[in-house]
């Protein structure tokens, strides 16, 4: 029985993973896992909040280990790797630093590309697994293990979904942890189905984290993925006092200093966006200056294009249009990823369509800036759609024709990378082009139920934390094709209901109080024009519709 009690414990680790025979990190252990390194480039005062992570390793490298795990709550990546790899240079038989670079190198809520990721994360466990004694540090490795292995036939969702359960298994075994509970609630929200409305996962992620927020008020992943939970229209109101905190818990990160913008943006405060993003891109632009001066980060883009859309809810079209410029003289950004192509591509656009020059519209072309389009067919779809929806208003449907072929040549290539929720956008808009030119074809009744179709779908679709919202939302887009088929009622409703999922959109305000005047509802076109005059700077009157509202408030 001795020897029976021996080998048990021996063969159970050898079948988890981790090896008996801990060894010593060779130095061609770590050239091999290529690790960033240099100093950790911080701006302003460096404070990325509070975070208590205990580990085994040596004293004096875990304040480090702490401000490494405040920079991956704040999804400041590579900085976080670097503090992950001085842990290492300090104390190379630190196995929770190795845990730390595959942390670093896995974003949960993004789809990242290549394969470079994870090789790194998976070499980056290997040695984590060899080196680990403690039960409690062997089961967070073992838990992302579970998202690295089979990484070459095993899908995205399907290898976070099976680190989910095994973080879960973490949080029930160490009920202590309180950063067990943080990483489980992350996990709940990167696996949440984006077509459940009820927001099952995201209600239970919320929860675990609003357990733990009152004793650790300054803690930034609480706050940061409470935000990311309640980013719906019929949550956004929980995450209001957690926005409005976040930025000050996290001065230091450009991501914080965002953040507060997604609840913002689903409320209609966009004055509170605009400062938020205003900081965000400031913090951004000191980070970029760093790294890489001649170059623009991707968390700069990412404010950029929420501070337009706040910009053009204002009706200050000419501060969006300075952005746009600004975006104009970039040449270099980095990293190269969907979160710059989907802001090079939705800028332009944003502004063409929510202004109505449908002339800008259908010319449209691609920045400058150098991306491999054939990564991002989704976001080339966004350029693609405002140029057909241009050309309809227009009165070119032969140019239309040939921009809905490129939407449908795009979706082709998004099926076939299985990428479900970008696939299933594009198609959104293949919809919404096929029922405008209908419309212009004279095929009337055919166009309203096509587009009825089409909001449908992308009301049964969740927004992606990359964007602001839809160049135009479907719904918004059905009132208006109802206005053109001289059904003011029916747009009315349409209007309403779309402002219940996207508050205080100018257009969405413009619309309605326009269907309510044609139906002969005075009082509601009243309160709707109101609406659009209390959102906008009247001494920066930029849009027509402003000077209408105006003109039919003093009449009436």
């Amino acid at each position: 029985m001795k020897t029976l009690n021996l080998i048990f414990p021996v063969c159970i680790l050898l079948f988890l993973g981790f090896s008996c025979n801990f060894k010593k990190i060779k130095s061609e252990d770590l050239s091999d896992l290529n690790l960033l390194q240099g100093d950790i480039t911080l701006c302003g005062n460096g404070d990325f909040g509070e975070v208590s992570f205990s580990i085994s390793c040596e004293e004096d490298v875990r304040k480090k280990f702490d401000l490494a795990i405040s920079l991956l709550h704040s999804f400041e990546y590579s900085e976080a790797e670097k503090a992950f790899a001085q842990i290492i240079a300090d104390d190379p038989d630190c196995a929770m630093a190795y845990w730390g670079v595959a942390m670093s190198n896995f974003h949960s809520l993004w789809l990242q590309s290549g394969t470079a990721y994870l090789e790194k994360g998976a070499l980056a466990l290997e040695l984590a697994r060899s080196l680990v004694r403690d039960e409690r540090e062997k089961a967070y490795i073992l838990a992302l293990s579970k998202f690295y292995e089979d990484w070459e036939t095993q899908s995205h969702q399907e290898r976070a979904h099976r680190f989910e359960l095994a973080m879960e298994k973490v949080y029930r075994e160490f009920p202590d942890d309180k950063e067990a509970a943080i990483f489980y609630a992350l996990a709940l929200r990167a696996t949440a189905d984006p077509n459940d409305k009820t927001y099952k996962a995201q209600r239970k992620s919320g929860a675990i984290l609003e357990s733990i927020y009152p004793n650790q008020p300054d803690h930034p992943g609480i706050a940061h993925y409470i935000i990311h939970n309640y980013d719906y229209p019929e949550l956004a109101n929980l995450a209001l006092a957690t926005a409005r905190k976040y930025a000050q818990i996290a001065p230091s990160s450009a991501h914080a200093q965002h953040m507060p913008s997604h609840i913002f943006t689903r409320l209609g405060l966009w004055e509170e966006s605009i400062n938020s993003n205003l900081n965000s891109t400031s913090s951004a632009i000191c980070y970029a200056e760093s790294i890489d001066p001649d170059g623009h980060w991707d968390e700069e883009l990412h404010g950029m294009d929420y501070l337009v859309y706040a910009y053009l809810q204002k009706g200050e079209t000419k501060k969006a249009l300075e952005q746009l410029e600004y975006l104009k003289t970039f040449k270099k950004v980095f990293p190269e990823n969907f979160k710059v192509a989907y802001t090079v591509a939705a800028i332009p656009s944003r502004i063409a369509l929510e202004t109505k020059d449908w002339i800008l519209a259908s010319n449209l072309e691609m920045p400058s800036i150098e991306l491999n389009w054939e990564k991002f067919p989704w976001q080339e779809s966004i350029l693609y759609f405002a140029r057909a929806m241009g050309s309809i208003r227009n009165g070119d449907v032969n140019q239309a024709k040939e921009e809905l072929e490129l939407l449908k040549a795009n979706h082709e290539q998004l099926v076939r990378m299985k990428q479900i929720y970008e696939s299933n956008q594009v198609q959104i808009q293949i919809k919404t082009v096929e029922a405008w030119i209908s419309m212009f074809q004279g095929n009337q009744t055919e166009a309203v139920a096509m587009m009825r179709a089409a909001a449908e779908m992308e009301y049964h679709t969740n927004k992606h934390p990359v964007t602001p919202g839809e160049v135009l939302p479907a719904g918004e887009l059905l009132g208006d094709l109802l206005m053109e088929s001289k059904l003011p009622a029916e747009a009315l409703i349409a209007y309403e209901y779309d402002l219940t999922q996207h508050p205080k959109r100018f257009n969405g305000l413009y619309g309605a109080a326009k269907a309510a005047e044609l139906s002969g509802n005075h009082s509601l076109s009243i309160s709707y024009f109101k609406q659009m005059i209390d959102l906008t700077n009247l001494n920066e009157i930029e849009r027509k519709e402003i000077v209408e509202a105006k003109e039919f408030l003093a009449k009436n």
